[in-house]
């Protein structure tokens, strides 16, 4: 099969196909022939060697594959055989034309769906849904989404519309901010613009939510525009930090920063229902751009240059 391989750290060019053994199912696992695999903003710094994680090199990065299902390792689940299905991979082995996974971990893709969008929503959906839920979004509040037109951000402006909240999306650049209003956010501010934040002020004065998926100084800043019974959330840290807010800070003002607790059963059941309200048509993945395996490195590139928007996948087949 094709592959791509992590050998060292470094820039995207690091990123490189090659031709490697066919991995085999084991007892309790599947093989799946990937059609398309993740791509998610943290595994550009996990490659870059400042990322979050430690990884052990060598390695085919890649945390989310969908596709068929061919082998089984245990006879038992012989009846998973040609089924569409979407899973993790257990933290890497997805940037390749096969992939290894454990059978309790699938999930089978709903008739009728896509299977670029069920691979889309399977790291984003759970997430937007565990961060939505998290901070128990109402009608009428002012919710700030930052990275509102990235993979998360996207989906978290149509949840909070369904909440019937009032949504003021945060993004980099104008096409990311036009994305946003075309998802219905009310107000679409650009937060790589100096006095952005003012701009938020004059339109909703203070804000009730802020899921910042930013970090650093979009985030601490996101922050000082809540009000008082204000909620935070942190999904993502695409300034390279976190917001770095104190619990002390926030009680001064007032805010609660909301920190999620999960289990793998949770996680579960939140991708289930991002699938399930994806297939009803309650929730629309936005796939940005799609890239052939063997130019991996041209979509890290593309992300980390941030001229992406929504999801980036790679089209394996």
């Amino acid at each position: 099969m094709r592959a791509v391989w992590l050998r060292e750290f470094g820039g995207p060019e690091v990123l490189v196909a090659e031709d490697t053994p066919d991995p085999v199912a084991g007892p309790g696992q599947v093989l799946i022939e990937v059609a398309f695999a993740n791509i998610t903003f943290v595994e550009t710094q996990i490659r870059a060697g400042a990322g979050p994680f430690k990884v052990e090199l060598p390695v085919i990065p890649g945390n989310g594959v969908g596709g068929v299902v061919t082998s089984v390792g245990t006879e038992a689940d012989r009846g998973l055989i040609g089924r569409r299905v979407v899973s993790g991979t257990g933290g890497s082995g997805g940037y390749a034309e096969l992939a290894v996974v454990d059978a309790g971990g699938i999930f089978e893709v709903p008739d009728g769906m896509d299977l670029d969008s069920a691979v889309a929503l399977l790291a984003d959906g759970r997430t937007a849904m565990l961060m939505a839920g998290a901070v128990d979004l109402r009608g009428g509040e002012r919710v700030l989404v930052e990275a509102a037109a990235g993979g998360v951000g996207t989906l978290l402006v149509q949840l909070a519309r369904a909440a019937g909240a009032e949504v003021v999306a945060a993004a980099g650049g104008t096409r990311k901010v036009g994305l946003a209003r075309d998802l219905g956010a009310e107000v679409a501010v650009d937060y790589r613009e100096p006095g952005w934040t003012e701009r938020v002020r004059e339109v909703v004065d203070e804000v009730d939510v802020v899921f910042d998926g930013v970090g650093g100084a979009i985030g601490r800043s996101a922050f000082e525009l809540l009000g008082l019974g204000g909620r935070m959330i942190s999904f993502g840290l695409a300034s390279g930090e976190w917001a770095n807010i104190s619990d002390e800070a926030a009680a001064d003002r007032g805010v609660t920063l909301v920190r999620p607790v999960t289990t793998p059963e949770k996680m579960r059941s939140l991708t289930e229902r991002a699938l399930a309200e994806a297939a009803a048509g309650r929730l629309r993945p936005v796939i940005g751009q799609r890239f052939p395996l063997d130019r991996a490195a041209e979509a890290h590139a593309a992300m980390q240059a941030r001229t992406t928007v929504g999801k980036t996948l790679l089209k394996v087949r």
